[in-house]
């Protein structure tokens, strides 16, 4: 009689039993949209200041959009950067351009034209679709580069004639020569890659991040399970559509039949109103942004009659935070994730007993950063060398390790880099954490030198280098500093030449004037830095006397 392990066993559920059409289809999160729109074809899926679009609309104006780029040559593999706040052009190109078979690439808005240059000539951009507020950084970024991507702008309305238009054509004159039927492709194969987005957190040019069909589609619906996103769910795009595609939000709430409720800018005064007019009941976004709403005027006198979450993540939220804006009547979701974990990849989930304790308790455990996610395979606390997992604790230091489906494919062009995130088969967050007790993680600190503000990764690297460009700097580091609305700010610690005379102000503005203003310092320190015996600045002395710094002092304009 065959055993436990004998392969007849196997082979009897295998034996004419065949992977066909009618069985088996690739995972993409495309087919969501096509079955929505045939589910709700009138049912209002983007709001955008007056504008209105239906699910019937929206379908036809990516495959629109689809047919356009095909239609110029644009096909499988072809990258298409997309320059773009959060307006329905960025939300329909997370749909049509994977339609056409090409792989999208949202540019982070808040990028220099040096780091927009290279991403454009790295990722091989055949197009680019950019709006006119951001014409400026755009037109230097391709003065900048080899590349030479065919241009379309969007000329939105709500930009009120901000910016240029540098294209042959804009963007509904684009799409509106393409097929409304057009009969778009389905992914060959489910591990065909969908995005690209790059990295702004590692030493040395950004990284770009591959996700695939397979990996959008499930974390598509991890959002809709983790969030409990549903036909009623009326969600702000406060979290930009270019961070991990939204964390796949972009897919998520198409896929549960929700409206998509644009925002060209992150203010209070539009959020508050969206909230109250267009009964919005989920939004996403750093703790900056959690921070905004907490001390905007009038912000304490703020209630709403309907349930509204927000689910934040990049820094953990202080705990403080979390209770204020729990005060203010938001149900707040803790989630933790990084690009190469297609954004959430574990969840505080709540526990019954957390029920009985105090506001300050409750949101010292919502601060966790959690489990995981519904749709990752799992988590682990290891010695990152030998892979041996920590005791679960809550004391014992290790890295921060993923696996699943959910994590991205790899770095394009980058098979070290590759190769080192996905060594002994965990990737490898760089994020050091302890597990307690019950499971849930919790980040203690960053293995790299990683400045998180305002959501955005900082290196201090890139900093450090654009420091001692300076011809009267002659050592300088940069480490993380508490901010009470960013998060994280830049803090260089600066070594002059005798007699330079440099200031704080001088020093701040030369780093704004060669890199994004947002990764330049907001302080700046001056004196010998500490070392060891061997010659290395100590950076966690840095951490501390940064942390000891006059809370008064005033910062950097932005």
């Amino acid at each position: 009689m065959p055993g436990q392990n004998d392969p007849r066993n196997a082979k009897l559920y295998e034996d004419g039993l065949q992977r066909v059409a009618a069985n088996h289809a690739p995972l993409t999160p495309l087919t969501q949209l096509s079955r929505v729109a045939g589910t709700w074809p009138d049912k209002t899926a983007i709001i955008h200041g007056p504008d209105r679009i239906t699910y019937a609309r929206f379908y036809e104006r990516a495959r629109r959009l689809a047919s356009a780029l095909a239609a110029r040559g644009i096909g499988l593999g072809d990258t298409v950067s997309v320059m773009a706040p959060n307006t329905p052009p960025m939300l329909e190109a997370h749909f049509g351009v994977p339609m056409a078979g090409a792989v999208l690439n949202a540019l982070n808005t808040r990028l220099d034209a040096t780091t927009l240059a290279f991403i454009l000539e790295h990722a091989e951009a055949k197009a680019l679709i950019t709006d006119r507020a951001y014409s400026p950084v755009i037109k230097e970024a391709l003065a900048r580069t080899k590349a030479r991507p065919f241009v379309i702008d969007i000329d939105d309305p709500l930009a009120e004639g901000e910016g240029e238009l540098l294209g042959a054509t804009d963007y509904e004159s684009f799409i509106a020569g393409g097929d409304p039927d057009f009969a778009w492709r389905m992914p060959e194969d489910e591990w065909q890659a969908i995005a690209l987005n790059y990295t702004s957190g590692t030493t040395g040019n950004p990284k770009g991040v591959v996700f695939s069909h397979r990996g959008t589609a499930l974390n598509a619906m991890g959002q809709v399970i983790a969030f409990g996103l549903d036909a009623r769910t009326r969600y702000l795009w406060t979290l930009p559509m270019f961070h991990c595609n939204g964390w796949c939000y972009t897919w998520g709430v198409t896929a549960a039949g929700g409206t998509h409720v644009c925002l060209r800018k992150v203010e209070p005064a539009p959020i508050f109103a969206s909230i109250g007019e267009h009964r919005v009941n989920r939004l996403c976004g750093a703790p900056v942004v959690l921070n905004m709403l907490i001390h905007a005027p009038g912000a304490a006198d703020i209630r709403f009659d309907h349930e509204v979450r927000v689910a934040t993540g990049g820094a953990a939220p202080p705990s403080p935070v979390i209770a204020k804006m729990n005060a203010m009547g938001f149900d707040v979701l803790h989630l933790y994730g990084l690009t190469e974990s297609y954004g959430p990849a574990t969840i505080c989930a709540w526990q019954e007993e957390w029920d009985d304790l105090g506001h300050d308790d409750q949101a010292r455990m919502m601060a966790l950063q959690g489990v995981p996610y519904p749709t990752l395979q799992d988590v682990m606390v290891a010695e990152p060398e030998t892979m041996a997992p920590v005791p679960s604790n809550g004391r014992e230091l290790g890295e921060l390790m993923l696996r699943g489906n959910t994590i991205m494919k790899g770095y394009i062009k980058n098979p070290a880099a590759t190769d080192a995130a996905f060594r002994g088969g965990w990737f490898h967050t760089g994020d050091l954490a302890v597990r307690h007790p019950n499971g849930y993680v919790e980040i203690k600190d960053r293995s790299k030198d990683i400045i998180i503000s305002g959501g955005e990764n900082i290196s201090s690297l890139e900093v450090e280098e654009v420091l001692y460009s300076h011809p009267a700097i002659v050592e300088a580091a940069v480490v993380a500093r508490s901010h009470e609305h960013w998060g994280e700010t830049p803090c260089a610690f600066v070594t002059a030449k005798e007699g330079a005379g440099l200031s704080e102000a001088a020093v701040i503005e030369y780093c704004r004037a060669k890199m994004a203003h947002f990764k330049a310092p907001r302080t700046v320190v001056f004196g010998p830095l500490p070392k060891t015996s061997t010659g290395k600045i100590q950076k966690f002395v840095l951490r501390e006397r940064a942390e000891m710094l006059d809370s008064l002092q005033p910062d950097a304009p932005e």
